[in-house]
């Protein structure tokens, strides 16, 4: 048993962050303010020193929420005296109002964003700025451009991708070099264990460049707590839950919510019940033993949950345990869609 958070370097860079991830996207709508900052608290307590949030939070919000996250996170920030011991990160991508030019990565909106989530989260600087997912209508050259100047303007510290395919972060970090901008240092990508395609490309190439992995949905949107069983796709999903939220409820139903990924999480429950050990904490215990990942992004909606969660860094798998997982993995149909969506 470790006991303590493991601190890693992000990528190539000298930034250290904790090998779990607060995610923050409940803030504001699964979680209200004081539950919120709650889980916080816990996070600051347990040695997570390494915040993600985005513009477009909380999750299943409408253009009316968007912001309210990193308000939350904001506040919490300065009530805490906490900024200068979290390592703060977030997003631009998504539409923040009704113009034309109010989505994108675009110089123009990529500069405004920025700016706005500044002033949300009350801070001078971000220490990762993240673009959330890729803008095919808008040339990387435009997009990389504007968060170098981001970076030598002292607004943000270092520079990230979520969403992105093994071409387009190839693509960024060959315009990055060809240019002599900074560059991505990071990639944000889904992985748990019923979604390993990263393994091909996306993770490959993370290890050969030096790009940290940041790895979101361990516990497939909850799907590997073991909360679901088999059967209940049939039936609407259980309201507060990821997968009956509003607007975002359809993505994560697209995912999981199916009777294979179903019967994966009935075969694995089973087994590691056998052992006496936790799917939640395998689940996550797994993600964060993979080559070139660097730390997983773990959420919550009460603090309790998060306490239970964070227990997986100190499970370790032996041989038979990483099989089983391999099995599951190897024996679900692949998706037909594997284009990447926000989350």
């Amino acid at each position: 048993m470790r006991g303590t958070m493991d601190i890693k370097r992000l990528g190539r860079t000298g930034l250290k962050v904790s090998e779990i991830c607060l995610g923050t996207m409940t803030f504001g709508n699964q979680a209200d303010e004081p539950t919120s900052f709650g889980i916080m608290d816990v996070a600051d307590a347990a040695g997570v020193n390494f915040f993600d949030t985005a513009d477009v939070y909380p999750l299943g919000g409408d253009p009316g929420t968007s912001g309210r996250t990193e308000e939350i996170v904001g506040r919490w920030l300065r009530e805490r005296g906490a900024r200068d011991r979290i390592v703060l990160a977030t997003k631009c991508r998504g539409r923040m109002g009704p113009g034309a030019n109010d989505e994108g990565l675009s110089r123009r909106h990529i500069l405004d964003a920025c700016d706005q989530s500044l002033r949300r989260l009350q801070t001078d600087h971000i220490d990762l700025y993240q673009v959330h997912w890729p803008d095919l209508d808008t040339p990387i050259e435009e997009t990389l451009r504007a968060l170098d100047d981001l970076v030598r303007a002292g607004k943000v510290r270092y520079l990230g991708c979520s969403n992105y395919l093994a071409y387009q972060l190839a693509d960024a970090l060959w315009t990055s070099d060809k240019h002599g901008l900074h560059r991505f240092e990071c990639a944000q990508p889904r992985y748990n264990l019923v979604f390993r395609m990263i393994e091909d490309e996306v993770l490959p190439l993370c290890r050969a460049h030096g790009v940290g992995v940041i790895a979101y949905n361990p516990l497939a949107g909850g799907m590997l707590t073991g909360r679901y069983k088999q059967g209940q796709t049939a039936e609407p999903p259980p309201g507060g839950t990821r997968f009956a939220l509003k607007n975002s409820g359809e993505l994560y139903r697209r995912r999981y919510w199916n009777e294979a990924v179903l019967e994966s999480v009935a075969i694995l429950g089973e087994f590691f019940d056998g052992r006496g050990k936790s799917l939640t904490h395998a689940a996550l215990a797994w993600v964060l033993a993979q080559p070139g990942i660097t730390c997983a992004i773990l959420g919550a909606s009460r603090p309790e949950q998060l306490e239970d969660s964070l227990k997986g860094v100190d499970l370790r798998l032996d041989d038979e345990e990483r099989a089983v997982c391999d099995e599951v993995w190897f024996d679900l149909p692949r998706e037909r869609d594997r284009q990447i969506a926000l989350r």
